[in-house]
């Protein structure tokens, strides 16, 4: 790659080696453009060149039409990646994170933009591969939620980024989602005796993982990631990427331009806090509650983290998501679990909305498997 030293090289950072790694983001971002094209989100670029511009034609958005900005990240979830030197995955964390969380409003995400924090490039090439992998996921996971990525923006951060490893990073994104106003899910929609379908999820998505680290570095050391267990190891099975539910959500419940195909009247995207405080936010305007009798188990790995950790099913059920990525509330469950099925989703029905403003869990915990557990709606 570079072949003369600078000022700025020596200081850490090779202008040379920066721009190869924000050409091989930005080659990734422009094959995530044909997600939008013909619809809204479609993006426009008068020049093609990473550093130039690049827009969304919103000229004829019809009366009714709402916009907003969603902000989130992959969280500590790094760090998995950064263990086991695996990181073609992490883009779904990342975009399970901030696009899922448009559908809580019934909104359809279109655009995603994303800041890559890492320590250094370095002055050779030996960390592109790491960049081509991040490029690899950035393209799968926005097609899997039907978004455009409009940027590949990466800071060298020198000493102030820390983490595990010789490339430590963070990933943050915004994301724009846009809904007609008769789509917006405002709360008041639910109604006692309205179906809980939950759709299944495989790991821990990206939260509550500075428990999961401190469980696992007290039990089996620093290295704790390298452990086998079954026929893999913690750290892989761990790093089990977030299922993004974005274009399966809004094929129900209906996007910007597009119908949907059956009645969805409350979206919980159970993440940080688990499945009673997303609950609680999806209920608390209508002072409803939720029976949920019949949730997923949670995954192996999940359930050995909590038997190592002596953690109770109360705290587990709040800090991950025990087997659901996602709650909809529907009075048409039948039809939900037919368009999962087609989807390639596994789905059930977990109980149903309650006039008492409680959230009531059969727990499938490995404390107390079959106990209620019982959360207030306030």
């Amino acid at each position: 790659m570079s072949k003369h030293s600078n000022a700025y090289a020596l200081a850490g950072v090779d202008v040379d080696v920066e721009a190869e790694a924000s050409r091989i983001m930005y080659e990734a971002s422009k094959k995530t453009f044909q997600n939008r094209t013909g619809h809204i989100g479609e993006i426009v670029t008068p020049f093609d060149d990473f550093a130039g511009l690049k827009m969304i034609d919103i000229s004829k958005l019809p009366h009714g039409s709402y916009m907003s900005l969603g902000f989130d990240g992959a969280g500590t979830k790094v760090e998995i990646a950064e263990r086991v030197q695996k990181h073609d995955t992490i883009a779904f964390d990342l975009f399970a994170m901030v696009c899922d969380d448009a559908l809580i409003r019934g909104g359809e995400p279109i655009v995603v933009g994303s800041n890559l924090d890492i320590k250094t490039l370095g002055t050779d090439d030996r960390f592109l591969p790491i960049m081509r992998e991040f490029g690899e996921g950035y393209v799968r996971a926005a097609k899997e939620a039907n978004v455009a990525v409009i940027n590949g923006e990466i800071a060298q951060m020198g000493s102030l980024m820390t983490g595990y490893g010789d490339f430590p990073f963070h990933w943050g994104a915004a994301c724009i989602w846009v809904a007609k106003k008769d789509k917006i899910l405002t709360g008041n929609e639910m109604k006692v005796g309205d179906a809980v379908v939950v759709l299944r999820e495989d790991g821990f998505r990206a939260n509550g993982w500075s428990l999961v680290r401190k469980i696992f570095k007290q039990s089996h050391g620093d290295e704790w990631h390298t452990v086998a267990h079954g026929s893999s190891t913690l750290g892989l099975l761990a790093l089990t990427p977030s299922r993004i539910y974005s274009r399966f959500v809004v094929g129900l419940h209906g996007g910007f331009d597009t119908q949907g195909s059956c009645k969805i009247h409350g979206v919980a995207h159970i993440t940080g806090g688990g499945v009673p405080e997303k609950m609680i936010r999806v209920l608390r305007r209508s002072k409803h509650g939720a029976r949920l009798t019949d949730l997923f188990e949670p995954a192996e790995i999940m359930t050995y983290c909590q038997k190592t950790g002596a953690i109770s099913d109360h705290d587990a059920y709040r800090a991950w998501n025990m087997g659901q990525g996602m709650a909809l509330i529907t009075p048409e469950a039948e039809k939900v679990l037919a368009a999962a099925k087609a989807y390639g989703i596994e789905a059930r029905i977990a109980g149903e909305i309650i006039a008492e403003p409680k959230i009531r869990i059969t727990s499938k915990g490995a404390e107390k498997s079959g106990h209620e557990l019982v959360f207030d709606v306030n």
